[in-house]
């Protein structure tokens, strides 16, 4: 049975030891050591990584007590050079310490019970059993667990026999058999878990809460702790301080700069709306006067939605049916007069297909998207010259 360091001897992270196993997995290999300080997935903490005589480890798993490593290549047999991920292991190291310390908060500042725990690739999370969080709540919450961390407590971990854990105050009753590896931080919280841990609370750095939103009658919390939390906080400041610098202003003054500038951005677009209507009815009646009984035009300045409008105006105002295309993305709309017997969508959706086009629309109005430039030209050369019907 492979020797755990990451339990006897959590600061190794280079040594030397012997394969002791080596089976092929498709295009893989799965290979045993005599020592190990590579933590297998388990317990909602992801595996570690690093390297075994030069090779990447891909995953590390746990099978009846054996820890497996999952390699790209055969290592060789006998003596091989390990050297393990430390970034990483630090990284998972305080996310793990750092939910344990956070789950006790939450029981003595909410009464709220932790059930499920995720250490994410970005972002950390645990389901609680706790009503919508407030912000004075996550405020409390977050001040608290970074009190105790600040407060750098201990963290011990140990076994203890089934009989002597059926005795302990865990903060969640263990659900396993046999020796039951206890994380005790003084004071503070006493929990079973098969995880690696900081020495002291101080060294899980900070814990920022990020947002609490409702999933299947619970809440779930999303955090993020040590290393995590500071880049997280860095790009936050990068973008707060570079959005400041666009508005002219500082970060304390940036919320009531975009609130402004919001209310200015509303009173611009109601006035883009009213010009918009200026431009499109004095190209309406332009159309309708330039045209015969039906206007078909081309435009390069103007999108499906605008030309919808204008074809609206044609129809209503002049009596006229209006298909006009759009060149710029290869879209034509039609709007057929009020008199005319025709069904606009399932006439335009018949002429489109037979170039390639898409579309559909009611009774009154449709619209179509061609596969080229090309395909939309020879639809409208072909209905200039056949009319609309």
């Amino acid at each position: 049975m492979t020797e755990k360091l990451y339990y006897t001897a959590p600061d190794v992270d280079v040594w030397t030891t012997t394969v002791t196993s080596v089976r092929q997995d498709g295009e893989t290999y799965i290979v045993t050591l005599a020592e190990t300080a590579f933590y297998p997935e388990g317990g909602g903490q992801p595996s570690d990584a690093g390297t075994i005589a030069g090779l990447p480890v891909l995953d590390v798993f746990d099978e009846n007590g054996e820890v497996y490593h999952r390699l790209p290549a055969h290592p060789g047999m006998g003596a091989v050079s390990c050297v393990l991920d430390r970034k990483r292991r630090r990284d998972h190291t305080q996310q793990h310490s750092g939910q344990h310390l956070l789950s006790a908060v939450l029981v003595e500042q909410l009464g709220a019970e932790t059930v499920g725990f995720h250490l994410g690739r970005e972002v950390v999370t645990i389901d609680i059993t706790a009503g919508a969080l407030t912000e004075a709540d996550m405020l409390a919450v977050e001040n608290r667990a970074n009190e105790l961390i600040y407060a750098n407590l201990p963290v011990e971990t140990y076994w203890v026999t089934p009989e002597e854990a059926e005795r302990m105050p865990f903060r969640k009753r263990p659900d396993v058999q046999g020796s039951v590896r206890v994380v005790e931080m003084k004071g503070i919280d006493l929990s079973a878990c098969c995880g690696t841990h900081v020495k002291r609370t101080g060294e899980i750095g900070v814990i920022k809460l990020l947002k609490a939103e409702r999933h299947r009658g619970m809440t779930r919390l999303s955090f993020l702790c040590g290393g995590r939390a500071l880049a997280d906080y860095q790009q936050t400041h990068r973008v707060v301080q570079a959005a400041a610098g666009r508005f002219g202003t500082s970060r304390d003054q940036l919320l009531d700069v975009i609130a402004k500038w919001e209310q200015e951005k509303k009173e611009w677009e109601k006035r883009l709306r009213q010009y918009e209507a200026i431009v499109f009815a004095v190209e309406a009646e332009r159309a309708a006067a330039e045209s015969g009984r039906a206007v078909i035009g081309r435009y390069d300045q103007y999108g499906a939605k605008e030309l919808q409008m204008i074809a609206r105006l044609i129809a209503d105002r002049y009596g006229k049916t209006a298909l006009l295309a759009s060149t710029s993305d290869w879209r034509a709309v039609i709007a057929k007069a009020p008199s005319s017997l025709l069904h606009a969508g399932n006439w335009l959706k018949e002429q489109a297909a037979l170039f390639g086009g898409k579309g559909g629309g009611n009774e009154r109005q449709g619209q179509a998207a061609f596969p080229s430039l090309e395909a939309l030209s020879q639809f409208l050369s072909r209905v200039e010259t056949a009319g609309i019907d």
